[in-house]
């Protein structure tokens, strides 16, 4: 193991209280579940149930990080909602039980790494896994950084390659005028502060924001800032990682039959583990039918369905993805089987017989629900699915707008559709550039939907993580803001039918 610690210049190091002192030899501690750069593969036997188990766990935290940071949770909501989902998965090491402190420890690593092999084979993969790993270990070691004996940040700096110039006395006095102006530490607390200096391009998010000095190509941040360029390093080591465990990735699955499929199938088998079940908001005995669907692609579809909707209108025909994402949709949305049979055959009559459509494609629609073949009851298609399954084509529809259209094409449909005002399309334009695809579809729905959260019966759990939910909050807002006006029995509530099983 490195036992790399944070050094001054004169080879100091970060003591328990703060201080930088002389220290003669090295220790080594064990592995920290509180934040861990992951430097070492681990060894162990795990056998498949256990392997498959610690990345489950893994993987419903990381998704809990992803649904917070799409519904825009912050501050003590989001720390006490991650910290249950940590918890209730082990990954938090209990200190008042060695046992299961050290299991914690355990199962932090060995799921990091099961993951890591799981999400390294493709460009989409492993920038979501980046992005929710990072999130997941800047958080940590902001909890670390709140410990006021500062033992377990001393632990940490001990376990991981890093290494930062603590400023001289004289340096950080010479400076103190430009470092208390651009911070936010008070000139009582600036004595006992330290300060580092690295190089600038290691702290270009603290240089934007002017939270620190830059002189000579350095930049100089006191110790409460420093959660920015350990997270930096975190996320470049992480992203190095991952792109060489996809170049051995396939000569490790092929050398282990049994892995390969868990590996390969790992995302795709859990996208629907958290996917949008409840009916909040809805009334019984509504439904979703081939005379209303029009209405509701037009009111309460987000634009990757809408757009299906528009593609399948103007072809009178959608390719095989397109025809299960939108099916399975309109499935999870209440359309009965008759319903949807009904629907696709009007559609696909238009430029094709009703014998061709019973040969090519009735029998794929009664498959979805679970009439034909295995007889599996199949689940729509939640966000992350959309977004890193398989890219449209030339003549596709299917597919995330906010993912796979160019930004070109993208801000046209906005405009032609009218989605909100120029600001909200410029809001959704930029979350889209910044390669956030559900964080522009929530600003999509804000748009279309103002002031939804203050509307009395309205759910938005999962917008933004499941079309099924989007459609949801959507028809029960329009359903609210109807003042009360009995609704037609073909339209205004629908109920969301989601089975036990997903594609």
């Amino acid at each position: 193991m490195n036992a790399v610690r944070v050094r001054s210049s004169n080879g100091e190091v970060l003591k328990n209280d703060g201080r930088f002192i002389k220290e003669e030899t090295d220790l080594v501690y064990d592995i920290t579940a509180d934040a861990n750069f992951y430097n070492e593969v681990p060894s162990a036997e795990l056998s498949l149930d256990e392997f498959e188990e610690a990345a489950l766990a893994r993987l419903k935290v990381l998704r809990k990080i992803e649904e917070l940071k799409v519904r825009n949770i912050t501050g003590d909501s989001f720390h006490t909602m991650l910290m249950e989902t940590l918890k209730a998965n082990l990954l938090v090491a209990d200190t008042t039980n060695k046992k299961k402190e050290e299991q914690s420890k355990k199962l932090d690593v060995n799921s990091h790494f099961i993951l890591r092999a799981a999400y390294c084979h493709s460009e989409d993969l492993r920038r979501w896994f980046k992005a929710q790993e990072t999130f997941l270990f800047k958080y940590r070691f902001e909890n670390l950084m709140k410990d006021p004996s500062r033992t377990r940040l001393r632990q940490f700096f001990r376990e991981s390659n890093i290494d930062l110039d603590r400023v001289s006395a004289s340096e950080k006095e010479r400076l103190r005028p430009m470092l208390l102006s651009c911070s936010d530490i008070t000139p009582t607390l600036f004595p006992t502060t330290p300060y580092f200096a690295v190089p600038f391009t290691q702290a270009l998010d603290l240089v934007a924001k002017r939270q620190c000095y830059v002189e000579a190509g350095l930049a100089y941040v006191p110790l409460p800032k420093i959660v920015s360029i350990v997270t930096n390093k975190f996320t470049t080591a992480l992203s190095k990682s991952l792109t060489n465990a996809g170049y051995a990735f396939s000569k490790v699955t092929n050398e282990n039959g049994r892995i390969n499929p868990l590996l390969k199938s790992m995302h795709s088998q859990y996208a629907d583990k958290n996917r949008y079940t409840t009916g909040e908001g809805m009334s019984d005995g509504q439904e979703l039918t081939s005379q209303n669907v029009d209405t509701y692609a037009a009111q309460s579809m987000p634009l990757c369905m809408s757009q299906l909707h528009s593609g399948l209108q103007q072809d009178h025909k959608l390719k095989h993805w397109g025809r299960l994402q939108y099916g399975l949709f309109l499935k999870g949305a209440g359309m009965t089987m008759e319903e949807s049979l009904m629907f696709f055959q009007r559609e696909f009559g238009k430029i094709i017989t009703a014998e061709q459509f019973n040969k090519n494609y009735s029998y794929n629609i009664r498959h979805m629900y679970g009439k034909e073949g295995k007889r599996a009851s199949y689940t729509p298609y939640n966000c992350t699915k959309i977004i890193l399954g398989n890219p449209p084509q030339s003549g596709d529809h299917h597919g995330c707008p906010y993912r796979h259209y160019d930004d070109t094409h993208l801000s046209s449909l906005l405009t032609k559709m009218n989605i909100g005002t120029p600001a909200d399309r410029d809001a959704i334009m930029s979350h889209k550039k910044a390669q956030n695809p559900q964080l522009a579809c929530v600003r999509h729905f804000e748009a279309v939907h103002p002031a939804a959260t203050s509307v009395k019966g309205v759910t938005l759990d999962n917008v933004g993580n499941h079309p099924n939910a989007w459609f949801a909050g959507s028809v029960s807002y329009h359903a609210a803001k109807s003042d009360n006006v009995k609704p037609d029995p073909d339209a205004a509530f629908l109920r969301p039918v989601l089975e036990s099983k997903s594609v």
